[in-house]
């Protein structure tokens, strides 16, 4: 029984630290993330004469950012803005 507790309380640790380790990244993710958008909402996102014509790649992808699916966003965002000669944020 105490070998059971043992080993339980130990995955519990791991999983803990590996969860806290993990937290910076998701944060830094995020962050990126929100940075990729405004560029491209700032620069890409209207056409100039008071229109907008909606991009529904980056329309989704700044959409999964904002749901914490940065992994999903940042590569179409990235594209997006390489694409259009853009230079890219530093990342973290």
């Amino acid at each position: 029984m105490r070998v059971k507790l043992s080993l339980a309380l130990s995955l519990c640790l791991f999983l803990t630290a590996e969860a806290q380790a993990q937290a910076p990244a998701a944060a830094d993710d995020m962050a990126y993330c929100a940075q990729l958008s405004a560029l491209y909402r700032r620069y890409l996102g209207n056409t100039g004469e008071g229109r907008t014509f909606p991009d529904v790649a980056a329309a989704t992808a700044m959409s999964e950012c904002e749901r914490g699916n940065t992994a999903s966003g940042i590569p179409v965002l990235e594209k997006k803005l390489r694409d259009a000669r853009f230079t890219l944020p530093k990342r973290g």
